[in-house]
């Protein structure tokens, strides 16, 4: 994404000033969301002991809040990126063998801030570079699945146990589904122009490790604008409706579908979430929401993997680089490690 200049400072004495004084307006403003938020409350003549007093507080919080930690956690990913490349990625992931490529490609998608529709073209382009199909999808799974902004927002509000052991499935699905898929060896399952794409007429990328830290901060604001601007809304939509579920869903409405003594809970939970489809942040206000209605955190979190995992426009731009037999094999295995995840929270937790 081009940036207006008027946007890009002169240098990079301009850039460390700016960007201290905006790290210290992000701190002082979220810091005080709980204040304004009562403040704005109480503005309107609401109470938060009631139904609406408390849908509009949970709004007013946590869509600045939400907001805010996207900003900075995209504008750090922006940067760590710069110094590697896709090309450079391609290169690290091609000559190792199986279960070590699985690993290098499911981390990768831990730092990489894409919903899972987004992570399909780099996807193709690792297959088109000639790494074995099952890393590929060890990537395509982690990127959304894994996401670093779920996991420090999962941090944030349920502690390090909660992320450590989201994270830890997490990866174990990508890893594990990806070496699944490698020893099926289904690559006639690809189709036949994805194939014929030659390796050497990929589009050349610069070399980011040339970049100074101007050129580096330049590319953190980049994407501060091209992926804020994409999901802002789906936070506000998000937001809303885990604030009307906050505020108004009786504890029974998802107490009777997402309990922890139902093991059948889970499976359905899974079924309601892949026809949906938003990314992490836009998910994780109503996960909070149903885990303060009484839901059962397995169940729960079941629930946002299929939204975020197993999306079904990210099925639509797979068939065009998969067949059917291969498209089913994916939604399956992943399903599958789902449905494990959202058992095991519900059985230690």
């Amino acid at each position: 994404m081009n940036l207006p200049q008027s946007l890009i400072p002169n240098n990079l004495t301009t850039w460390m000033w700016q960007l201290s004084i905006v790290i210290i307006l992000w701190i002082a403003v979220y810091t005080h969301l709980p204040t304004i938020s009562e403040l704005l409350i109480a503005l309107m003549g609401l109470s938060r002991t009631t139904s609406m007093g408390e849908a509009i507080y949970f709004f007013l919080y946590d869509t600045p809040k939400l907001l805010l930690i996207l900003t900075a956690i995209v504008f750090v990913m922006g940067v760590v990126q710069t110094f590697f490349s896709p090309e450079q990625t391609r290169t690290l992931l091609i000559g190792h063998k199986l279960g070590v490529g699985n690993i290098l490609a499911a981390s990768l998608g831990i730092v990489t801030p894409f919903c899972s529709c987004s992570a399909v073209p780099l996807f193709i382009g690792f297959i088109s570079a000639g790494i074995p199909l099952g890393i590929t999808f060890s990537f395509l799974i982690a990127a959304p699945m894994v996401n670093e902004i779920a996991l420090a927002l999962l941090f944030a509000a349920f502690g390090w146990q909660v992320a450590s052991l989201y994270l830890s499935l997490g990866l174990l699905i990508a890893i594990g589904a990806g070496l699944i898929i490698g020893a099926l060896r289904m690559e006639p399952y690809l189709e036949d122009w994805v194939h014929n794409i030659q390796i050497g007429k990929t589009a050349q990328i610069p070399d980011t490790n040339t970049f100074g830290w101007s050129q580096r901060f330049e590319s953190g604001l980049s994407h501060v604008l091209e992926i804020v601007s994409k999901v802002w809304l789906y936070i506000i939509i998000g937001v809303a409706f885990g604030a009307g579920i906050h505020g108004y869903l009786p504890q029974e409405f998802m107490a009777a579908i997402l309990t922890r003594d139902a093991w059948w809970a889970v499976p359905v939970a899974v079924i309601l979430g892949v026809p949906m489809y938003t990314n992490a942040v836009g998910i994780l206000p109503i996960v909070e929401a149903l885990l303060n209605k009484g839901a059962a955190l397995g169940t729960t979190l079941a629930f946002m993997m299929s939204v975020i995992g197993l999306s079904a426009p990210e099925m639509l731009i797979l068939r065009k680089v998969l067949k059917w037999p291969l498209i089913f094999t994916f939604t399956g295995i992943v399903a599958i490690g789902i449905l494990l995840v959202g058992w095991i929270f519900n059985l230690i937790l």
